[in-house]
């Protein structure tokens, strides 16, 4: 099955642009797509390439690297003659997948760059991580692209409703409604998008059967090599990182989403676990939500990073994970998100999805928390803040039924001069008021 990707744009752009002055790295968490993507790409937009998979490397490609890097000629010589392909002067690719696991061919990029003949693509699994890189230089001449998991978008694209995600662009840039036929469409897809996330090994067994117990099965056995990376590579901390990680569900369930230590030990301080928080985040298996102190254009000079919230990066695997530790149970959350009967615990799974298609949108993730424990007229909780231009934009998520939005009206009031437009995501078609607008959430992308 071929999934189109946007990240693909971003290689045409960087191919287009790069002219072979420097290589693209392609990062993100296992099982996102980042070998077939690079592969995809070398096979349709150049004339030969030669794919290197450093987590299954025949022993001959590591002699020639550790013995014939000093004489490029002779180096791309037998490694055309070991695979059986021509490599042409500025036609041809070489594609370092899982590059981490050798850090020796990452920092040979400098060279292989300076040489000019080549493109080079790279992908990573923890490619940030301290280990795997402390003993080389990382070159200046390499770029980078962040793979996510499939947003709505891409995921309606590949179960063949590009037009709906088409018109629902158009309604968003319009900022009116779908109708009711065609919103009731989009929420009974987003719902199943919920449930079966954007990995693509998950979409691919969606489309493939359409049985949601297949889907679990495979979202178990990624949540299973997450477990073991963090037990392979978080060394020093792995506990720690393990103990966060199995503690995001029930984080999640709480009103604010704030990840609160004492639910681990009541001894535990931030600077105990602040590299396992570091890891979860640079290993993308989650996305970190910080708290803005004071939102302005430098929104990120302004936060208490002790403050945050640890979305996962994928629904999917959140659900997955929920069922998996007990938090929610599978036939009760399953009924609640596909029959529109979302409580507490399932509201959960939607802010995670707003996150995770702001995260895939280009956004960083920011929150406001203000309490006034003279005067509660005065506290104010957004769930998201972006920015726009030269505005903040607030968000707000609702799960349920609202009648009022005064968090956002007490933000718009208090920063009038910064705020642009206002959004509450919800689960109802587009409706506008004076400053706010209201929009499905499964418009999130569009934002």
């Amino acid at each position: 099955m071929d999934f189109n990707r946007k990240a693909y744009n971003k290689l045409l752009e960087w191919k287009s642009q790069s002219q072979g002055e420097s290589a693209i790295l392609i990062e993100g968490a296992r099982r996102v797509g980042k070998s077939y993507l690079s592969k995809r790409f070398a096979e349709k937009e150049y004339e030969s390439y030669v794919y290197l998979d450093f987590a299954n490397i025949e022993n001959e490609i590591i002699d020639l690297f550790e013995n014939e890097t000093t004489n490029l000629d002779m180096f791309f010589l037998k490694l055309q003659t070991f695979y059986g392909i021509k490599l042409v002067n500025r036609k041809s690719c070489i594609v370092f997948d899982e590059v981490q696991l050798y850090p020796r061919a990452r920092q040979m990029i400098k060279y292989l760059v300076a040489d000019g003949r080549y493109d080079y693509i790279e992908t990573g699994s923890l490619i940030s991580i301290k280990q795997n890189v402390q003993d080389i230089v990382i070159p200046s001449e390499e770029e980078s692209i962040l793979l996510n998991p499939l947003d709505f978008e891409e995921f309606l694209e590949a179960i063949g409703e590009k037009m709906l995600a088409d018109y629902i662009k158009e309604c968003f840039e319009k900022k009116t409604a779908l109708g009711a036929a065609l919103h009731r469409k989009a929420m009974n897809l987003f719902r199943v998008y919920m449930i079966v996330g954007g990995m693509p090994q998950a979409v691919y067994k969606y489309c493939e059967t359409t049985n949601l117990a297949d889907v679990h099965r495979v979202k178990q056995r990624i949540l299973k090599l997450y477990r073991e990376d963090i037990s392979k590579f978080a060394k020093g901390y792995e506990t720690k990182v393990l103990a966060i990680f199995d503690e995001i569900p029930s984080q999640l369930t709480k009103h604010e989403k704030k990840f609160s230590l004492a639910s681990l030990s009541k001894k535990a301080r931030f600077r105990e676990y602040e590299d396992a928080f570091m890891w979860l985040s640079e290993s993308k298996i989650v996305n970190h939500c910080f708290n803005s102190t004071e939102p302005t254009l430098g929104i990120n000079l302004n936060v208490d990073r002790l403050t945050l919230k640890c979305y996962m990066a994928d629904t999917g695997l959140l659900i997955a994970h929920a069922i998996e530790d007990g938090t929610v149970q599978e036939e009760e959350v399953l009924k609640a998100i596909m029959f529109d009967r979302v409580g507490i615990n399932e509201g959960m799974f939607m802010e995670n999805v707003v996150a995770q298609m702001l995260v895939a949108s280009g956004h960083k993730l920011f929150f406001y928390s203000r309490v006034d424990k003279a005067d509660y007229h005065n506290n104010i909780e957004i769930d998201f803040l972006i920015r726009n231009r030269k505005k903040i934009c607030p968000i707000e998520v609702k799960s349920g039924e609202y009648k009022k939005h005064t968090s956002i009206d007490r933000f718009m009031h208090k920063y009038s001069d910064k705020v642009g437009n206002s959004y509450i995501i919800n689960l109802k078609d587009v409706s506008k008021e004076v400053d706010i607008v209201a929009i499905p959430v499964y418009m999130t992308f569009c934002l």
